[in-house]
């Protein structure tokens, strides 16, 4: 069975796992009502996509 010959190193293992850490989502204001909104999405308070009414929106 393979063993390693030396201990990893905390820098050593710390620097292997830099790319696991969550990233922030990107957001946008929307044109029409100035919500946050992820790109390329539907805007989910008034139905908005590039200007155009898409999406009918539900009254609360």
């Amino acid at each position: 069975m393979a063993v390693p010959k030396r201990r990893t190193s905390k820098t050593r293992k710390r620097k292997r796992r830099t790319h696991k850490k969550i990233k922030p989502k990107n957001l946008n204001n929307c044109d029409n009502c100035g919500e946050l909104v992820m790109p390329h999405r539907v805007c989910v308070s008034c139905g908005y996509y590039k200007g155009e009414k898409v999406a009918e929106v539900k009254g609360e």
